[in-house]
């Protein structure tokens, strides 16, 4: 999995640093044409090339900035030139510098709308790039105008279709995440339910006990005090979660013998898996929901290995109660690395909602005084060419979208040693 990170990293940076280059081949060509030239009127091509340049290399901070700029300098040159009957021509870095931000912005730029208007303005500075040979008839102006819209459209194609892809990609997320939402409503569902349903029994027999002996009742209502307290927490767990209503299946949750089991059918047909429940977990400890999402991360952990890791050797999987200190240096090595600039060997992906950090969730299961947390790890494993093919799938974000519904917090990434980790924490 590192080996291919560092593979998928390094081959970004070339392709920026090849299209850079093309870009910087082409005004060089510029220039050498500008400088055996008499009019200096074609000067203009190579500055706007430059701008162009710069606004490619730029175009990840400021998109919209340096498109506009491009647009507004090569508009006014071609401006200019037409005024003044100068002699000209438009470009190559210039030409090339906008079909690539018109690529870019018709993918990147929000929303849709303004994407079309800046590729339409656009085509309107290439067409009145070409109206700079004039001078020299209207024959060869045609010509050239005719090719750059010929480039201009299949530069918009590209462009379009990467915008779909994107689109998809984000339908294909937001709805895997309305299914987990919906899933673990159902589930929080029948929790609530089988609380209520506790506290009804309990209070039956509370009555029928106070009629025979009414010393008894005290302890019954303490019971279901406590029974209604867990109901109340579920509940609260339950807001901003909509429920489907269907017929799905109703559980009252998950246990630990069911986490061994699901290792265990998982061990048998390989990789061997170890998993080890450490000191103080039971199933009174952690409450229902949570100990629910757990079994489903483990689940889509082992379904992740043997899908995407096929030659993984060993896998080992651990539930311990800590203090949130794993998720704290998580976040402070991937600080170092960013400081040093080392490339992003062990880069990890956390998933967590609008306006939460690593820091904040750590800080509130320290608050708490304690927190459950399932790592997995892969050992031993290099991704399938095959299956990396295809791209990756929404296993993780529909596990993130379970954990932080209960407000805990999903890493999954590469670690140093080469192992694939994910690990899911809840404060308790």
């Amino acid at each position: 999995m590192g080996e291919t990170n560092r593979l998928i990293y390094w081959v970004k940076r070339l392709s920026e640093i090849a299209l850079i280059g093309w870009l910087l081949l082409l005004l060089l060509i510029d220039v050498v044409a500008a400088a055996s030239h008499p009019n200096p009127a074609i000067l203009l091509s190579p500055v706007c090339g430059l701008v162009g340049v710069v606004a490619v290399v730029r175009r990840r901070r400021r998109r919209i900035g340096g498109l506009v700029t491009l647009l507004t300098v090569s508009f006014l040159s071609s401006l200019l030139i037409g005024i003044t009957k100068g002699d000209g021509s438009p470009g190559a870095a210039e030409i090339g510098s906008l079909l690539v931000l018109t690529v870019g912005g018709l993918r990147a730029i929000e929303p849709v709308r303004r994407a079309a208007l800046f590729s339409l303005a656009a085509m309107v500075v290439l067409e009145a790039s070409a109206a700079r040979l004039n001078s020299t008839g209207p024959e060869p102006s045609l010509a050239v105008g005719f090719l750059l819209f010929v480039c201009w459209s299949f530069a918009t194609g590209i462009g379009a279709y990467l915008r779909f892809q994107l689109e998809r990609r984000r339908e294909a997320v937001d709805t895997v995440r309305r299914s987990e939402r919906l899933e673990l409503a159902r589930e929080l569902h029948d929790l609530v339910a089988h609380h209520i349903t506790g506290i009804v029994v309990q209070a039956q027999a509370a009555k029928v006990v106070a009629e025979q002996k009414p010393e008894a009742v005290v302890p019954s209502l303490e019971a279901i005090a406590n029974a209604g307290a867990d109901a109340l927490t579920s509940m609260r767990r339950l807001v901003s979660v909509l429920r489907a209503e269907d017929e799905a299946a109703r559980s009252p949750g998950s246990t630990l013998m069911d986490m061994r089991t699901m290792v265990e059918r998982f061990s048998a047909a390989g990789p061997q898996v170890t998993f080890d429940i450490g000191q103080g977990i039971t199933d009174g400890t952690v409450a229902p929901e949570v100990m629910t999402t757990l079994h489903r991360v483990l689940q889509e952990s082992l379904t992740n290995v043997r899908r995407h890791a096929p030659g993984t050797g060993w896998v080992e999987a651990d539930l311990k109660l800590t203090d949130g200190s794993d998720l704290r240096a998580w976040a402070g090595s991937v600080g170092a690395r960013t400081r040093t600039g080392q490339a992003p060997r062990a880069r990890r992906t956390a998933y967590a909602s609008a306006g939460t950090s690593t820091g904040d969730v750590s800080a509130n299961a320290s608050a708490t005084g304690s927190a459950v947390r399932l790592r997995v790890r892969n050992y031993g494993s290099t991704a399938d060419v095959r299956i990396s093919r295809l791209g990756g799938g929404f296993g993780l974000v529909g596990m993130a979208e379970r954990v932080e519904a209960l407000g805990g917090r999903l890493v999954a990434g590469p670690t140093p040693s080469g192992a694939w980790e994910v690990m899911a924490e809840f404060p308790l």
